[in-house]
Formats: C-alpha cells, structure tokens, sequence
C-alpha cells in the first residue's frame, strides 16, 4: 500500500520541482536583482520607467525618485515604476 502511495505521488513531486526550479526560482532570482538595482540608484543615473520614459535622477527620496526629462521638465516618479537603470 505504501510503495502504491509513493509511486502516485512521485509524479505530482517531480511536476512541482519542475515548475519551482523552472519558474519560481528565476522570478525571485529577478525579483532579488531589481530589488538590488532600486536600492542603489543614485543622483545622475539614468532609468526607464515602465511608461518608457528615459530620464535621469536629480534626487533620490525614500518611496520617490525626482527626475529630470532630456526638455527639463522635473518629475517625480515613484520607485515602483522604475523598470530599469539605463546605459548608454
């Protein structure tokens, strides 16, 4: 009855390690990275925010960042929205 047991949940098993190592795992791998790239943004970085907008940091604020578009015009963008650090 046991070996019956473990013989039908061997494939339920082997089906969540590959969804966690497929799709889980790099999502918090990516999640981590991003975290990472938020924390050390700085005056004078250059980001995308999630509407495309490339601008750069003027001043950087806990919750906030203020940036200044290429006709300077100042905004401020919440980290949140911030998709990526942009190089040239």
């Amino acid at each position: 009855m046991d070996g019956n047991l473990i013989g039908s949940l061997l494939p339920l098993i082997v089906l969540f390690a590959i969804f966690y190592f497929l799709i889980i795992r790099p999502q918090q791998k990516q999640q981590k990275e991003h975290k990472a790239m938020l924390e050390s943004l700085q005056k004078g970085d250059k980001i995308v925010t999630n509407g495309g907008l490339i601008v750069e940091i003027t001043k950087v604020e806990e919750n906030f960042l203020t940036v200044k578009s290429t006709d300077d015009s100042v905004l401020r963008v919440a980290r949140n929205y911030v998709a990526a650090k942009w190089e040239d």
